[in-house]
């Protein structure tokens, strides 16, 4: 693989450290501004906004520039916001300041998918953005706990500051090991047209909704180990770190199988999903089955990233960049869906282990999603034969 690939992985582990310690170090962001934990939880909730926002926004101001520079841009955006954050003097300025580093993920993550697979042979392509990902699983065994412990340790503002020298390590990174990706000829209105493409949506539509299945589950993960399975919550961060490894091995083995065969193994990672969660309602009741079933609810769940970030390049043909971008949206709004509706069984009484169930049922629904695509492909593809 490309050495290129490094300095990707290393934006992509800054990103992934960024969007989720801030869960681990929230109570200490919480009592330093002075507000309750759910008044902090705005601070998760305005970087996944920027996100959402930025990830078609900066990609369509930033349509022409050469893809190097568009990495380049947004991982110094991503250095800016986080700095500005880890100096925030209340709870407003930090919620706009996570905003604010929100803005870059998704473009950063879009462009460089396209980059990661420009530098390789078209059988290696969903490998080659298994790897920019492999940062983003990373995130969760290494950056994630490490930050968390930094936060409780010397406080929550070291995390960020250190956060924001990663970024610095990236810029550099990307500057020194990229190559020069020329001047992009695709136009605004090329890849605003690669949306009137149906299979576009349903790639979407299938991260949007499969992928919320995941984040049901590990949204309320927290107090389904300590209050269901009896862990501490000393023993949490290591179980978290567990399900990060199997994020990593999913990641690469999506890759890997993306290559071989695609749309087989998405079914077969979305139905492997959605066994695990059901599966997840018994287990979750004994420390040694929460533990096994974590680690593959990673392992299941990370191996549907490569795979759809693939799949929607494939379909966007020549103009890749805008809808590589909004598959970062997608699978934010998925974060969202799949926690609110997780938050709701639990309100209703149907007890902690009951957003596995919802995740399960949405892992089959982005599944009948899927099989519905891939029935349009064998569809077009006698269509394309004579052509």
């Amino acid at each position: 693989m490309p050495i290129a690939l490094l300095a990707l992985a290393i934006g992509a582990f800054g990103i992934g450290t960024t969007e989720f310690v801030m869960m681990g170090v929230l109570p200490q962001a919480a009592a330093d501004f002075g507000v309750s934990i759910p008044a902090a939880g705005y601070l998760i909730t305005g970087y996944a906004l920027g996100v959402v926002v930025g990830a078609p926004l900066l990609t369509v101001v930033a349509v022409r520039l050469p893809r190097k520079t568009m990495l380049l841009a947004m991982m110094a955006l991503f250095t800016v916001g986080n700095l500005l954050f880890s100096l925030s003097p209340n709870q407003e300025f930090g919620v706009f300041f996570r905003f604010i580093a929100g803005l870059p993920h998704g473009a950063f993550f879009g462009a460089g998918a396209v980059v990661a697979s420009s530098l390789v042979e078209p059988g290696n392509r969903a490998k080659a953005v298994s790897m920019m990902f492999l940062g983003l699983t990373m995130a969760n065994v290494v950056g994630v706990p490490l930050g968390t412990l930094l936060g409780q340790q010397v406080g929550w503002r070291a995390t960020f500051g250190v956060v924001a020298g990663i970024g610095v390590l990236a810029l550099a990174a990307i500057a020194r090991l990229v190559p020069h990706q020329g001047r992009t000829e695709a136009s605004l209105r090329s890849e605003l047209g690669a949306f009137r493409r149906p299979q576009v949506w349903f790639a979407l539509a299938i991260v949007t909704v499969g992928m919320g299945g995941v984040f049901a589950s590990l949204s309320y993960v927290t107090p389904m180990l300590t209050d269901v399975a009896g862990y501490s919550p000393h023993n949490v961060t290591l179980l978290l770190a567990l399900a990060g490894v199997g994020m990593t091995i999913g990641n690469l083995l999506g890759g890997r199988l993306a290559d071989r065969a695609l749309m087989p193994s998405l079914y077969f990672a979305l139905f492997g999903l959605a066994v695990v969660l059901a599966i997840f309602t018994i287990t979750a009741h004994s420390k040694i089955g929460a533990a096994v079933t974590i680690f593959a609810v990673g392992i299941t769940g990370f191996m549907i990233g490569p795979m759809m970030q693939t799949r929607i390049m494939q379909k966007a043909g020549g103009t890749p960049s805008l809808v590589s971008a909004a598959v970062q949206s997608a699978f934010n709004i998925a974060n969202s869906i799949g926690a609110y509706v997780g938050g709701l069984v639990i309100a209703g009484g149907l007890g902690l282990v009951a957003p596995n169930m919802v995740g399960a049922v949405l892992s089959v629904l982005g599944l009948s999603i899927a099989a519905v695509s891939g029935a349009l492909d064998r569809r077009e593809a006698p269509v394309l034969a004579e052509a």
